[in-house]
């Protein structure tokens, strides 16, 4: 009687595991499914923030998990420049920087809701804002393009220097020895496979009052910058990734000087190579200059910001050159990357209470619509 009770029992909880593996494996399924199908229409959705200060990194990590994976977010470009405690160079970190073990803490996270992190380091361009000098140029002064600019001057745009961000000289013999020590160590602490260098809004570059650059063709040393970056990644197997704003002719398209290029470094995007990931950039209105980048044979995402109807037609116009695209070209238009740049600590402020922090709501907002329309896709 026991035996046949206790085979009984056995029976019925075999019946129920494999009744419970069938509802996961249906589940997970339906999952993988909902992914592929959604990687189809879009394959990137991305955000592009600064990396947090050590002391919000918890509630960064639980943002990660709690927002971005259920709003099917797969790419986070975080900007990092010096808040990283460098081993290589500890000379160029920020105040109370990100520990080893914190940017595990964005790993682990990352990893386990499939989403690729792509650590960012400003490069070229970017190397000050306003009076601030940031490490680089503050450390190593003789790698700056323009050291007869001073920042402690600067009164605001315009101004008679010229002065927006400062840039480092690309033929300097000594600077890529120190900011490829800094990429190889930021890309070995998140894993990563992609690194994002910057690279925009480079209005300082072949100076005529450098040593080393003036005269040279602004575009030719634009592009054997990023050629350079590009091919120390690439011997290990790691991609890069660009603003596209230098890539594109601000006189002719009418687009200006701030998302497109109005010193002559444009014709650089018939000289680097095309494995380069243009992130195209657009803030005002909804130009279609991904269908060029995709045309010169690179691969593209188009990035809004703080304008959440425009970032919609952003992301109707991509799935459109998708659906419409040669078979050729359709791969080469990948998807969404929303941008905020009121640094990571301030933009949770704005997701999580609003009333709290008008300034920057937009960019939370945006990024919430942006996350409803991918959830219907």
């Amino acid at each position: 009687m026991i035996k046949r009770l206790l085979a009984f029992l056995l029976s019925v909880s075999v019946m129920f595991t494999a009744n419970a593996q069938t509802k996961t494996a249906s589940a997970n399924q339906k999952a993988l499914t909902s992914t592929q199908a959604i990687d189809s229409v879009l394959p990137v959705r991305g955000l592009a923030i600064a990396a947090p200060s050590a002391k919000r990194l918890d509630e960064f990590v639980r943002f990660i998990e709690q927002e971005l994976a259920p709003g099917r977010i797969n790419l986070l470009i975080l900007r990092v420049d010096y808040n990283y405690a460098y081993e290589s160079h500890p000379e160029l970190r920020d105040s109370f920087p990100l520990s080893k073990a914190d940017v595990k803490k964005i790993v682990a996270a990352g990893k386990k809701h499939g989403i690729k992190i792509a650590p960012q380091i400003n490069l070229l361009g970017h190397q000050s804002w306003a009076t601030k000098t940031t490490a680089l140029l503050r450390v190593y002064p003789e790698f700056d393009e323009t050291p007869h600019v001073d920042t402690k001057n600067y009164t605001g745009w315009p101004n008679a220097d010229g002065l927006y961000c400062k840039s480092y000289c690309p033929l300097h013999p000594g600077v890529h020895k120190v900011v490829f020590a800094l990429v190889d160590e930021i890309m070995d602490a998140f894993e990563a496979e992609w690194f994002h260098a910057g690279m925009d809004e480079v209005f300082y570059i072949g100076d005529d009052k450098c040593p080393r650059c003036s005269g040279r063709d602004k575009a030719e040393l634009f592009a054997n910058e990023v050629t350079k970056i590009r091919e120390h990644l690439a011997a290990k197997n790691r991609r890069l990734m660009i603003w596209g704003d230098r890539l594109i002719d601000g006189k002719t398209t009418g687009i200006g000087m701030w998302e497109a290029s109005m010193n002559n470094t444009h014709r650089a995007i018939d000289m680097i190579p095309k494995d380069v990931f243009i992130c195209d950039w657009h803030y005002e209105r909804p130009d279609a200059t991904a269908v060029y980048f995709a045309m010169k044979g690179f691969s593209v995402a188009t990035c809004p910001w703080r304008k959440p109807e425009l970032a919609l037609q952003q992301v109707a116009d991509m799935q459109r050159y998708r659906e419409q695209a040669t078979k050729a070209m359709k791969p080469r238009f990948e998807g969404i990357i929303a941008t905020v740049w009121s640094g990571a600590d301030r933009f949770l402020d704005s997701y999580y209470n609003p009333a709290l922090e008008k300034e920057t709501i937009s960019d939370a907002l945006t990024l919430k619509r942006l996350m409803q329309e991918f959830k219907k896709l």
